[in-house]
């Protein structure tokens, strides 16, 4: 196991800078993820680390090493992809090996660390197996399990997830997490899916166009969300966003005038008058109303254990979430109040958090 530093790491191709200067500190032992949109440099950045793409500039350190010039099978790394890349004319034992024969470990050491692994995963049954008699769920143990048995300082994996339905994604959600609380080896895990971020992380690294925007634990990124673009990627359903003018100050509340309808705010320290701002609730945090947000149901999408609700106000779309059952239909007219306690605000500018 081994802390990962990245210092002012910049990555270009050819005249385009695609990574703007990134700095990480990764404690040993910690489980972070890497989130943001396609295209936000999180899969460049953990190749970068991996030894796959050269840096640019700045600066790769694994324990007190710097890395940067090194091979990846130098670095004493292992990688999960999001592609499994196992042999196919291989057996799972020979597959979870193969690296290991190569340095020509000794024959029994292998066969030790393969069966260890293999327990762990709950591989065992399947070590005479040839990859096309797996499922995919199998075939992503395997893949792990070869990065295991070579008991590296740092796990590295990209989009694993990616190739599974969504049942065994949850399922293989979990495997790795208690994989990770087994071995407490340093891990850096990227995903374009917000949610595995939330449940698998102890800290998030959210980028956005090569740079990172926020940087804590998934609670605290929830919660308080730097800027818009944070508190618009993190939460499923996305946080609701209402444009408006601050109409005016007083006795610790603001008022927001959102189209032709006036929404209260706590005061926040850098809120002034007539500042254009926008106004974040959670879907969770919107209830039904006697008074409040005008809105027209135009979807709903019932999931058993909540419903979503997608409604129209003031030409702009807004998410409820229930856990109560309702009848609604499109077309019915409700109010939505919002917990004051749970109302964020940003500039309307810049996008920063105020307050």
């Amino acid at each position: 196991m081994a802390e990962v530093v990245v210092r002012d790491v910049r990555k270009s191709y050819g005249a385009v800078e695609v990574i703007h200067g990134i700095d990480l500190k990764i404690a040993d032992g910690e489980f972070v993820v890497l989130v943001g949109p396609s295209g936000c440099g999180k899969s460049t950045l953990l190749r970068m680390l991996a030894g796959l793409e050269e840096v640019t500039s700045g600066d790769v350190l694994i324990g007190p090493k710097r890395v940067n010039h090194l091979s990846p099978n130098e670095r004493d790394i292992a990688m999960v992809f999001q592609s499994y890349a196992l042999y196919p004319h291989k057996t799972v034992e020979a597959n979870m090996g193969f690296s290991l024969k190569l340095k020509k470990m000794d024959k029994a050491e292998v066969k030790k660390r393969v069966a260890d692994a293999a327990e762990i995963l709950g591989l065992t049954p399947y070590l005479d197996r040839f990859p096309r008699a797996l499922s995919g769920g199998q075939r992503q143990r395997v893949a792990m399990g070869r990065a295991i048995v070579r008991d590296p300082q740092v796990f590295l994996f990209d989009e694993p997830l990616s190739n599974l339905d969504a049942k065994l994604r949850v399922q293989m959600r979990t495997e790795i997490r208690e994989l990770h609380q087994r071995l407490q080896t340093t891990t850096v895990y990227v995903t374009h899916d917000q949610i595995e971020a939330m449940t698998m992380a102890d800290t998030i690294v959210v980028l956005n166009g090569g740079y990172v925007e926020q940087t804590g634990s998934p609670l605290d990124i929830y919660d308080r969300p730097r800027n818009r673009f944070v508190a618009s990627f993190i939460g499923s359903p996305s946080m609701n966003m209402l444009d408006g003018t601050v109409a005016g100050i007083s006795d610790g509340l603001a008022r927001v005038s959102v189209g032709d309808t006036e929404v209260q705010v706590p005061a926040r320290d850098g809120l002034a008058d007539r500042q254009a701002v926008t106004v974040g609730i959670r879907p969770e945090h919107l209830a039904l109303s006697d008074s409040g947000l005008p809105a027209t149901v135009r979807v709903i999408e019932p999931t058993g254990s909540e419903t979503h609700v997608i409604l129209e106000f003031q030409g702009q779309e807004l998410t409820a979430v229930f856990r109560e059952r309702h009848s609604f239909r499109p077309g019915d007219r409700v109010h939505l109040a919002m917990d004051p306690a749970q109302v964020h605000v940003f500039d309307g500018d810049s996008g920063e958090r105020v307050g």
